[in-house]
């Protein structure tokens, strides 16, 4: 997967990224990550991306055509028009379902906004997905595409080491995942539950499947609207909601 960020701060993304899981991904080439400098594309010798808004208001805004530029220059060599995402609190909520789907692309574009936000005729052109990481606001969109950046990453195939922990991560069927222990087999005097000293996959299965239930019910109840549950196990989560 090839990913492009179109940022003002393009140390911030690859210090950032450059680092952990996503930083060995892209040594060994499995994932691409590079970070263009929206300033190099300004027309003016002070490289300044920003002007005041038409109408008045507080701030500044950045302004379409240096936006434009970055992107064409990113653009001019792919065989196809690739999808651009916005980071912007106007956008969908970024979930899970969206970071597999982001993940089957072969090319992506961020676009990381900065000050009031950016000309809209730019956006109008260019962005094809505009995307929240939650509703609250931040100075610039390097932290969410940062976020989501390492979200849809490890779903591509041979980022992980394993690629079965993706799998089975939190919210996948639409349930959290289920508590996990380590050694030693006792912690301050806590046990690790019997059931995952049993060696028997079946049972282990079976608590795991209903751990994940419980703490759905316990702490994000609003999941298991979408959850694929038996009978029994919407009675479980029913009697835990209550």
């Amino acid at each position: 997967m090839n990913i492009q960020i179109m940022t003002l701060f393009p140390d911030m993304i690859m210090n950032g990224l450059g680092t952990s899981i996503t930083g060995r991904a892209m040594e060994k080439g499995i994932l691409s990550v590079n970070a263009v400098n929206i300033r190099d594309y300004a027309f003016n010798k002070h490289h300044s991306v920003d002007d005041y808004p038409y109408g008045g208001g507080a701030g500044m805004l950045m302004q379409a055509e240096p936006v434009y530029q970055c992107y064409k220059a990113i653009t001019d060599t792919m065989e196809k028009k690739p999808r651009v995402l916005y980071m912007s609190p106007q956008g969908k909520t970024f979930t899970q379902d969206m970071a597999e789907e982001f993940a089957k692309e072969d090319e992506l574009i961020f676009l990381c906004g900065h000050y009031e936000g950016i000309d809209e005729r730019v956006l109008e052109e260019i962005v094809t997905d505009y995307v929240s990481i939650g509703d609250y606001v931040l100075t610039g969109g390097e932290l969410p595409a940062m976020v989501m950046v390492d979200a849809i990453s490890r779903l591509v195939p041979g980022v992980l080491h394993n690629n079965v922990s993706a799998e089975f991560d939190s919210f996948q069927d639409n349930l959290l995942e289920y508590p996990q222990y380590s050694r030693p087999e006792i912690w301050h005097e806590k046990q690790v539950p019997p059931v995952l000293l049993s060696g028997h996959h079946v049972n282990i299965e079976k608590w795991r499947r209903e751990q994940s239930i419980i703490r759905t019910a316990k702490n994000r109840p609003d999941l298991l609207k979408k959850a694929e549950l038996t009978e029994k196990e919407k009675i479980l989560a029913k009697s835990i909601e209550l």
